[in-house]
């Protein structure tokens, strides 16, 4: 199971299209290459404070399986991190998210 921080509506619009392609906030994924995910709720939480910080817009936590992905799935570290987060290298299907939460920082 690897998570992924979502601007809910970004979200709401991925069911209406079958599918999820934003990287991270104001990126989509073919901006980025990858989308962004964290392998732990601590790194989620670590993101959160870091980038999310001033949104204002609710988020939603995605739990997402990646046997269900049907593309590549890396972990890499980041320029400037000290630990390696999971790159998803396509578009996530809303079939491989197994939860979706309201998420509060």
């Amino acid at each position: 199971m690897i998570f992924h921080l979502a601007l809910a509506s970004d979200w709401d619009a991925a069911v209406t299209a079958g599918e999820y392609r934003v990287s991270t906030l104001g990126r989509t994924l073919e901006e980025e290459g990858f989308i962004h995910a964290s392998a732990t709720l601590d790194q989620v939480h670590g993101v959160a404070g870091r980038y999310y910080g001033h949104v204002t817009e609710p988020l939603v936590l995605l739990e997402i399986d990646e046997e269900r992905l049907g593309c590549p799935v890396r972990l890499e570290v980041p320029e400037g991190a000290d630990e390696a987060f999971p790159h998803i290298y396509g578009p996530i299907p809303v079939t491989a998210v197994t939860a979706v939460s309201p998420f509060s920082l």
